[in-house]
């Protein structure tokens, strides 16, 4: 039941937000229409889960491409270094797939790494990766697309995660909005909507010492503090507050739209990709941040 795996908190009383109360919305692509997503949903930045789009649309290859097991056989890729972590002074790791993939297999770590790649397009061994999915037509309005892909900002990564690896909560960068597919395995999402404080969604005051923010401590740990705090918290902090989690299935893409905090925690082994866009309807904002950063 796809219901069991989505939960809706919203537990003040004073709570007063204007998306619908069963969020994110859960949808098929096999019957749904671009111009009521880009005006229902993109327009009023209102999240939603897409099934089907590997299945429906063009330019996606079988999702048995994807399997770690086939991702390690393939001759183009299993040699190719992707970014999985920094070091302390900002530097890139980066690692072999094969090697990787083997460390997934035995992956016992708390805080596990995470492949998190978007300069898979630099050579011409990974760049087979963009052979085997192609931007969902939901999304394919992206602005940047006008700017030379040497002047553009990172924008697209591929995803390789083992269970318990994830990124902790943010706001993806210069108020873009963003699609997430998901390949192989299970995600775990939270959302917080535009109106929620930084502070509260990241549970400032609720870290204790000796404690850090990753993916899985947030998710078991600091994301109940939050929820429970919500509940009697009489702090204007929280006078809007509301947050959704729900559970990524392979085969599914997440739409987050800009200014929505979000933190993913892997809930097993994972292969997906991800694009950030600015279209028509967030380029205002992605305006005002880009000249900001400039």
């Amino acid at each position: 039941d796809k219901k069991k795996n989505h939960t809706n908190n919203n537990n003040n009383n004073n709570t007063n937000i204007s998306h619908p109360p069963n969020l994110p919305l859960r949808l098929d692509a096999q019957n749904l229409d671009k111009t009521w997503f880009t005006e229902t949903l993109e327009q009023k930045g209102i999240p939603c889960i897409i099934e089907n789009i590997p299945n429906v649309e063009e330019g996606w290859t079988s999702s048995a491409n994807w399997t770690l097991e086939n991702l390690m056989a393939d001759p183009k890729l299993r040699h190719r270094r992707f970014k999985c972590g920094e070091d302390d002074d900002g530097h890139s790791i980066k690692v072999k797939l094969k090697h990787f993939i083997e460390y997934c297999r035995h992956n016992r770590d708390d805080s596990p790494l995470y492949i998190f790649d978007s300069n898979f397009d630099d050579d011409r061994k990974a760049k087979i990766l963009l052979d085997r999915y192609s931007v969902p037509s939901y999304f394919s309005d992206d602005l940047f697309g006008l700017v030379s892909e040497s002047r553009r900002p990172p924008y697209r990564w591929f995803l390789v995660g083992p269970k318990r690896s994830g990124t902790t909560l943010h706001i993806d960068p210069l108020a873009t909005s963003a699609w997430n597919t998901l390949l192989v395995g299970q995600k775990r999402w939270v959302l917080f909507p535009p109106q929620v404080p930084k502070q509260v969604a990241k549970g400032k005051y609720l870290i204790r010492d000796g404690e850090d923010d990753e993916a899985v401590h947030y998710f078991m740990t600091i994301l109940p503090r939050i929820k429970n705090r919500a509940k009697y918290s009489k702090s204007s902090d929280y006078h809007n507050f509301a947050c959704y989690e729900f559970t990524q299935n392979a085969g599914e893409t997440v739409f987050i739209p800009n200014g929505w905090w979000h933190a993913v925690l892997n809930l097993s082994d994972t292969v997906g990709v991800t694009q950030n866009f600015c279209s028509p309807r967030n380029f205002t904002q992605v305006w005002r941040q880009t000249r900001k950063g400039r």
